[in-house]
């Protein structure tokens, strides 16, 4: 695999699409039971090389993914060769960046010497969509980048 299976629940919300993966193949609901049953690494393969499809959809239209801990948030601009970054770092230690809490303060603070701000540019070394992968199995998640935008335009004005 090049990525990782699906949970559970994420076969369940994309029910119909694997249903639709499966009929590419013609494999029907009778076969695939069938399959399930009597030939379970098959079963295994055919389950992997879907989510490999779904991942390398939704990583080939990400365009911005966001990181948030206890003091710092990571915002990304994926591009097809590198990813901008800007990070938020407070240096109030007892900020938590996790709860509501934590982002009014920021808001609030946003300006002060409080909170370190850095921007940042990486050149993709490996294959693009590997690269996110590996940010959102580090906390990522996909982002409207609403937030980067917002950030973005107070550094360049």
């Amino acid at each position: 695999m090049k990525y990782s299976r699906l949970t559970k629940e994420q076969f369940e919300e994309l029910h119909q699409e694997f249903s639709t993966f499966l009929a590419t193949q013609t494999i029907d609901k009778a076969e695939w039971d069938t399959i399930k049953k009597e030939k379970p690494e098959v079963a295994e393969q055919e389950l992997d090389v879907f989510s490999d499809l779904i991942w390398e959809g939704v990583l080939s239209k990400a365009d911005y993914l966001e990181h948030f801990s206890k003091n710092h948030i990571f915002l990304f601009q994926c591009f097809d060769t590198y990813v901008q970054s800007i990070v938020l770092k407070s240096l109030v230690p007892e900020t938590d960046f996790l709860t509501r809490e934590g982002l009014q303060w920021l808001s609030d603070n946003m300006f002060t010497d409080t909170i370190e701000m850095k921007t940042g540019k990486k050149e993709f070394t490996e294959d693009r969509n590997t690269s996110l992968f590996a940010l959102i199995q580090q906390g990522a998640f996909l982002s409207d980048g609403l937030l980067y935008k917002q950030i973005n335009s107070i550094i360049e004005s």
